[in-house]
């Protein structure tokens, strides 16, 4: 009997953290599986056979996507040749939405089960792309509270699995009590891009709030992503070093974090810190996203509360010294803090609990 073969596509950072834990639980499951696609070091580490370079898959933007057209062509080319060659016993698809629904679309013919974990946003991008769901996926499984209604309603297969994240993040860290301490964590982002527009403004913040609290600044770094030291040089002196590959451990250690929006938002949460979220990114691609997102907050952590917990600075509103007012509030301000901490001590339970791989594979289980 040949071994079960799951295709899995995971281009973003995070879907590959998502999958490295649900790929442990499917193997006490299924020892003998092997897995093929797209993913990151941590799938890497656990025996994926790679159709490409993680590095050449973390892009964001409209426009940046653009300017690669033909590698992401010639990639989801060989995505379904390699499908209709090995012929999977399921496709995984994982976040990644602009790649993912196409890839479905693509290979929906073949006769193999489509299963997608972490949901595109459509609830806030509108409704565009349900009806590519409801034709290509057959079971969406999704990681946020409020996502299981909505696709319920609009006819789609779903299951809540909860968050990944509850597993990944120590369980010392969770919902920790916040230290007495002057201390800021700066996490600018994952993919250079998106580093290179926020880690500036993010240290003017800083240097801002050092000089006036005299407090310290961490900036949370990832070794091989970005420069850090060449940007951070010209605030030598003011209260910011770079710690590498520990981000976690980096708010755990803090007393407020300044985030640029995204899954960090939620782990910032989780830990339980005061936050300001921030975000900047192309102009093109803010004027595109202004016109399509239907939402009055952003960020994860308010989206999974339901209303705005936590400040949101975007774009033009995002400088130095608007998040230093937003932060230094939270010490000038003592109820508003508490009122902040007492919110963000619901996000756990409200992610579902630390049983998300195990639901996960479950559910690949009686694919494969």
């Amino acid at each position: 009997m040949n071994e079960p073969l799951l295709f899995i596509s995971a281009g973003d950072p995070s879907g590959d953290t998502a999958c490295a834990r649900m790929i442990d639980s499917l193997r006490e499951q299924k020892p003998d599986m092997s897995f093929f696609g797209l993913g990151g070091h941590r799938l890497a580490e656990r025996g994926q056979d790679q159709l490409a370079d993680p590095a050449d898959l973390a892009v964001l933007g409209f426009w940046e996507v653009a300017k690669r057209f033909f590698y992401f062509r010639h990639l989801m080319q060989r995505c379904v040749a390699e499908i209709e060659q090995r012929h999977p016993k399921a496709v995984l698809l994982v976040d990644y939405p602009g790649f993912n629904l196409r890839l479905a679309k693509r290979i929906k013919q073949l006769g193999i089960p489509i299963i997608y974990y972490i949901s595109p946003q459509v609830w806030a991008w509108g409704k565009r792309r349900l009806g590519q769901i409801r034709k290509y996926i057959d079971q969406m499984l999704v990681i946020l509270p409020f996502e299981e209604k909505f696709y319920r309603d609009h006819g789609v297969t779903c299951k809540f699995v909860g968050h990944y994240l509850l597993e990944d993040i120590p369980a010392d860290y969770i919902s920790s009590p916040v230290p007495d301490r002057k201390q800021i964590a700066l996490l600018p982002g994952s993919r250079s891009q998106e580093i290179e527009r926020m880690l500036p403004v993010m240290l003017d913040a800083a240097a801002r709030l050092n000089r006036e609290y005299g407090c310290q600044s961490k900036v949370a770094a990832l070794s091989g992503v970005f420069d850090y030291e060449s940007v951070c040089a010209a605030y030598s002196g003011s209260g910011v070093e770079v710690i590498y590959d520990d981000p976690r451990k980096t708010v755990f250690e803090s007393e407020l974090v300044l985030t640029a929006s995204g899954t960090a938002t939620l782990e910032t949460g989780i830990i339980g810190r005061p936050m300001v979220v921030v975000y900047k990114t192309g102009s093109l691609t803010y004027q595109i996203a202004k016109r399509l997102v239907k939402l009055d907050k952003i960020a994860l952590v308010n989206l999974v509360l339901g209303k705005k917990v936590v400040p949101e600075l975007i774009q033009s509103e995002a400088t130095g010294e608007k998040m230093a007012t937003e932060l230094s509030r939270y010490w000038s301000d003592r109820d508003f803090c508490e009122r902040t901490e007492a919110e963000l001590k619901r996000v756990p339970s409200l992610l579902g609990g630390t049983s998300a791989s195990q639901r996960v594979a479950e559910v690949l289980a009686e694919y494969l």
